[in-house]
């Protein structure tokens, strides 16, 4: 037996672990104090009503022999898929059902979709970035080529001719640094993917996060995104889904290199792997797009851009630098006084009981910089705004 060297080359301590470990050895030494949590960005609020309701009807139509459902299609149902391609087409995106695959997350398929892929393509990432990306093509053994991303652009790096690259990883609104690309800047990343043979690996999931008719909520809003791009959206930001478990992966049918056609490789690869997401939380998922469940997801998403905004305001009256805040549940600050990412994050954790996440996680140009997230309860969050500019003010 031969195992995968590759994975030889991954660090064992992952980010979250971390920041895990070092809040539980805190707490220990410290129960009396009260740690507010603005660091791993996952849900607070429940799912909405109407995706409970439509839960409740699937369980109990697996209750009764005539409505009990066995293996569904690993694509997924017709009825989520369509649902979804309506939500496209309200904003601008005309695709087929074929062109959409259910997931159980976004997290898992930017992973597997690397099955597709030849080992010896080389892979463009943004540095900071989304660990997955990352640690996913590591494990592969494929040549990682990074992009800075930095103050000096925004933290959104634009495509340079002079780099050649077969995978592209964009990520919009942006995990960690909560900034967004526009339309125009994407339609740049668009004719480069092109112009090199080149395929984009899309991650929208935060696309609900847009407010800005200027900013992209899908790279299918631009023109010739078809024929270079894939796109990863999910329904955990979106709905609260996060332990629920559901997503989709849009593998146009023009995407093609030579005689192979990625949308029919990966249908291949989902039926050959993969067993599909329960019909039970299918339902749920679409439930999403009805009135009221878009009508109620909203106010949740309404209910985290406040928090953001809370956040973003407290840090213009310290006069500190960020990105994100708008149109992004994440704030990526730089941190104060010249400290390093964990040296902040320990000055946080000490002083004021706030954990957020230290930037240097994310990559190189991560360092000196910290990550805020607006998921936390409307109560947590504005007492910890008000513990750092306490803190920050001296």
């Amino acid at each position: 037996m031969k195992l995968n060297t590759n994975y030889s080359n991954i660090s064992d301590s992952y980010l979250f672990s971390e920041i895990a470990r070092k809040v539980a050895a805190y707490q220990a030494a410290n129960p009396d104090k009260k740690v507010l949590r603005l660091g791993i960005g996952d849900v607070t609020l429940p799912l909405a009503p109407a995706v409970i309701s439509a839960l409740h009807g699937a369980v109990d139509e697996m209750a009764d022999k005539a409505t009990f459902r066995g293996y569904g299609p690993e694509q997924g149902y017709a009825f989520l898929k369509d649902a979804i391609a309506g939500y496209y087409a309200g904003h601008g995106a005309q695709l087929a059902s074929d062109e959409i695959f259910i997931s159980d997350g976004a997290k898992s398929d930017l992973g597997n979709i690397l099955d597709l892929f030849a080992q010896s393509n080389t892979v463009l990432i943004p540095d900071p970035v989304y660990p997955v990306y990352v640690d996913t093509n590591v494990m592969a053994g494929r040549k990682i080529v990074y992009m800075n991303a930095n103050s000096e652009n925004g933290f959104l790096p634009m495509p340079d001719y002079g780099v050649d690259a077969d995978i592209i990883y964009l990520c919009s609104p942006n995990n960690p640094t909560g900034a967004a690309y526009s339309k125009a800047q994407l339609k740049e990343w668009v004719d480069y993917a092109n112009k090199k043979g080149a395929v984009i690996l899309y991650d929208a999931a935060y696309e609900c996060f847009v407010t800005d008719d200027s900013l992209a909520r899908s790279i299918f809003q631009i023109e010739g995104a078809k024929t270079c791009a894939i796109e990863f959206c999910s329904f955990s930001k979106m709905a609260g889904f996060t332990g629920t478990r559901c997503g989709w992966t849009v593998v146009p049918e023009q995407l093609k290199s030579g005689n192979l056609s990625a949308n029919k490789m990966w249908l291949r690869r989902q039926t050959t792997k993969f067993n599909g997401v329960p019909y039970i939380v299918q339902r749920g998922a679409a439930a999403v797009f009805t009135p009221e469940g878009l009508a109620q997801t909203a106010e949740n998403l309404n209910y985290y851009r406040r928090n953001a905004k809370l956040i973003a305001d407290g840090l213009r009256e310290l006069g500190i630098w960020f990105t994100g805040g708008e149109n992004s549940p994440y704030i990526w600050l730089r941190c104060p006084n010249g400290m390093t990412s964990w040296q902040f994050f320990d000055y946080l954790l000490e002083n004021a009981q706030v954990v957020g996440t230290p930037g240097a996680g994310f990559g190189v140009n991560g360092e000196g910089y910290f990550r805020l997230t607006a998921f936390g309860s409307e109560e947590v969050t504005a007492e910890a705004v008000a513990r750092i500019k306490k803190l920050l003010s001296k």
